[in-house]
């Protein structure tokens, strides 16, 4: 693939967009940039829904990649996350079906398979036997959860139908420095999550991935195999933010039902969109 080309990248004015808009333009980028919202300081951001499926078509015409973060990102009605995460996702799949765009890389995220049990037991870090398996069975803690499921499903069929390739990013948690406990396990660094998307916007052959998004932290709880089998080369790990935040908060407990699953607090008091 070609070193220097247009991406599409959605969800340019969210939390993860504004950290992917600034990093990803050094791996040689050029960046297309739609949002719901405007996108501060970029007045060539399209501005569309990606439920309006002309606008979809339009934003999409001539990229050679896209990069799909856009969404709800957290729990919402059912109705709403059918429009914005189901109906939108469908749409920018049909509409690069129709420009012939090769490859999407879209932000999955470990609330697909939120209710699947964390490693529990084990001194970090955890033997290669005892992480979480990419195989392992679709979960969902939200209907949030349920809509990434859909996504990772829809990106199989359309692999198999279409031949257009995708690797959807289970991602965990995307910030500065990560704030909870569980975190420390889950944490995805901006710098590392640039280079992940780096590796699968470039990588031969990926057909329709899926692969963990996490950085190379000394109490991962799941196999980054296929993400590095990408390319991808994480270099950030989340240990110099234990000691403080263990402090703070103590460490995860068996008996507290919001430790349990790898979806944390989603599978007890999940976080509502708030817009």
């Amino acid at each position: 693939m070609p070193v220097l080309r247009t991406v599409l990248l959605t969800g340019a004015a969210g939390g993860l967009g504004t950290l992917m808009r600034d990093l990803l333009p050094a791996y040689g980028y050029r960046l297309r940039l739609l949002d719901l919202r405007p996108v501060p300081g970029e007045p060539d951001a399209i501005v569309a829904d990606l439920a309006d499926g002309d606008a979809v078509r339009e934003a999409v015409r001539g990229v050679d990649a896209i990069v799909h973060l856009a969404g709800i990102s957290q729990e919402a009605t059912f109705e709403r996350i059918v429009r914005a995460n189901i109906e939108g996702t469908y749409h920018l799949y049909e509409a690069a079906r129709e420009a012939g765009v090769p490859r999407i890389v879209a932000a999955s995220s470990n609330h697909a398979v939120g209710f699947t049990p964390r490693p529990r037991g084990i001194t970090a870090p955890l033997p290669q036997d005892a992480l979480i398996p990419v195989g392992t069975p679709h979960r969902p803690d939200t209907f949030y959860g349920l809509s990434k499921c859909f996504g990772e499903d829809l990106a199989q069929l359309y692999w198999d139908l279409h031949g257009l390739e995708t690797v959807s990013v289970r991602i965990g948690s995307c910030f500065a420095e990560p704030t909870s406990v569980r975190m420390l396990s889950l944490w995805l660094s901006p710098a590392d999550c640039a280079r992940l998307l780096h590796a699968a916007l470039t990588a031969d052959g990926v057909q329709h991935s899926i692969v963990y998004g996490s950085s190379a932290n000394t109490r991962n709880w799941w196999d980054l195999s296929e993400a590095r089998a990408l390319g991808y080369l994480p270099q950030d790990d989340s240990e110099p933010y234990a000691a403080k935040l263990i402090a703070e908060q103590g460490e995860l407990s068996d008996e507290n039902p919001a430790h349990a699953r790898l979806g944390g607090h989603f599978c007890t008091e999940p976080t509502w969109w708030p817009y």
